[in-house]
C-alpha cells in the first residue's frame, strides 16, 4: 500500500497521505516513483494548468513541482484557508504562461454542494494537552479508510504548529527552540485573522484549537465553528466552557478527561455524547493510537457520513 495517494481528476490531481504513517525520505521516493509511472503511461499528458488538492508536505510540494513543472505551463495548489461556501480557490505557484501570474487565485465551484462541513474546535483551560490531543487526532483521522478528507491547524500563537510533534519526537531541545522562535502575542489582530481563516475552510472535517482561557478572542474565533470538543482535568472546568458552547449555539460532540499521570484511556459512553478519559498527553509522543483519541476519530468520520 503507497504512502501517499495520487490520482488525476480532470485537470485536478488528487492527493493525500496514506493511512500508513512514514517518513519524509521514504514518502517522497513513493511520489517521485508514482509520478514517473503517471508520466510513463500517459496518465499525466501535460498541458497548460493542473490544479493540486489535497495535503502536500514541504517535501512532497518540491517533488511535486519538479516533475509536474516539465509538463505543465502553470501549477495552482488548494489553499483551504481562503476558500467560500461551495468554492474551493487554488493559489497558482507556478507559471510559464502569461494568463497565469505567481498569486493568481484561481475560483472553482466544488461538485457536490451538499458535502457535510463539521468545524470542531477543541477547547478547554491552559495545561490539558490540547496541543498533543488535537495532533494525535489528525493523525488518528489520516488513518482511518476512506474517511471524509480532514484538516487540522493551531489556533493559538504558541509555537506549537503541526510541525512540533514529530520534531519533539526526534529532537526535544531543536522543537523547543524552534518554538520560542515563532511564539508569538495572542492578539485581536491574530484571532480576527484565524477567525477569517476558519471561516473560509470548506474540509469535510476541519479541527482547530483554541487558547486556554475564555476570552474574546478566542470567543471570535470559535464564532465560527459548528461543533466542539471540551478537554478538562476535572469536572469543574466543564461549565464555563459548556455555558460559553452554548452561547456560541456550538453543538458539544466530547468532553473529554485529560489525565496526566493515568496508564490507560477510558471510553465511559458513546451517546450522546461521547465522554472519557485520554491518558499522559505527553508533547512529543505519538497519542493517535489511545483509545479515547480513535473514538474521537471515529464519532467525527460519522457525524460527518451521517449529516
Amino acid at each position: 500500500m503507497s504512502n501517499y495517494q495520487i490520482r488525476l481528476q480532470g485537470d485536478i490531481l488528487r492527493v493525500g497521505f496514506g493511512i500508513i504513517p512514514a517518513t519524509g525520505d521514504r514518502i517522497v521516493r513513493d511520489v517521485a516513483a508514482q509520478l514517473d509511472e503517471m508520466i510513463a503511461t500517459g496518465e499525466l499528458p501535460g498541458g497548460t494548468l493542473i490544479k493540486i488538492n489535497g495535503r502536500v508536505s514541504v517535501l512532497v510540494s518540491q517533488v511535486l513541482g519538479d516533475r509536474l513543472g516539465r509538463l505543465y505551463d502553470a501549477i495552482a495548489l488548494l489553499d483551504p484557508k481562503i476558500g467560500a461556501p461551495g468554492i474551493d480557490r487554488y493559489v497558482v505557484t507556478v507559471s510559464r504562461n502569461p494568463n497565469y501570474q505567481v498569486g493568481d487565485v484561481l475560483d472553482v465551484v466544488r461538485e457536490s454542494q451538499s458535502q457535510t462541513h463539521l468545524k470542531v474546535v477543541l477547547c478547554g483551560f491552559a495545561n490539558t494537552g490540547k496541543t498533543c490531543f488535537r495532533e494525535g487526532l489528525k493523525q488518528a483521522l489520516s488513518q482511518i479508510p476512506d474517511a471524509p478528507e480532514s484538516y487540522c491547524i493551531s489556533g493559538c500563537p504558541d509555537g506549537d504548529g503541526s510541525w512540533f510533534s514529530e520534531t519533539a519526537r526526534r529532537d526535544p531541545d531543536l522543537a523547543a527552540y524552534m518554538k520560542a522562535q515563532y511564539k508569538a502575542r495572542f492578539t485581536p489582530e491574530f484571532a480576527q485573522l484565524k477567525a477569517q481563516e476558519v471561516r473560509g475552510v470548506n474540509t469535510p472535517i476541519f479541527v482547530f484549537d483554541v487558547g486556554g482561557r475564555i476570552s474574546d478572542e478566542n470567543r471570535l474565533m470559535m464564532a465560527e465553528a459548528t461543533h466542539a470538543v471540551i478537554l478538562v482535568k476535572d469536572e469543574a472546568e466543564i461549565e464555563p466552557w459548556q455555558r460559553l458552547c452554548d452561547e456560541l449555539k456550538l453543538q458539544v460532540i466530547a468532553i473529554v478527561f485529560s489525565d496526566f499521570f493515568g496508564n490507560n484511556d477510558v471510553v465511559a459512553s458513546r451517546e450522546p455524547i461521547l465522554r472519557g478519559t485520554v491518558h499522559r498527553l505527553m508533547r512529543g509522543e505519538d497519542v493517535s493510537q489511545r483509545p479515547m483519541v480513535q473514538a474521537l476519530a471515529q464519532a467525527l468520520v460519522a457525524l460527518c457520513r451521517r449529516e
